[in-house]
């Protein structure tokens, strides 16, 4: 695994991380936030061709 694929893989776990946070908490706003982080995330991780497990 290249460096870019391990960065991207951590930054979406981290964003997965922080959204179960965020709902947690009730932070509505944060969960908008980390939703779009991921998304953002998922669709490099797509354009890149690097699989993402589903959460």
């Amino acid at each position: 695994m290249d460096a870019f694929t391990a960065g991207l893989l951590q930054r979406i776990e981290a964003a997965e991380s922080d959204l179960t946070k965020a709902r947690e908490d009730g932070d509505e706003f944060l969960v908008d936030v980390e939703l779009a982080e991921l998304e953002d995330l998922r669709r490099l991780a797509a354009e890149h061709g690097v699989e993402v497990g589903a959460v």
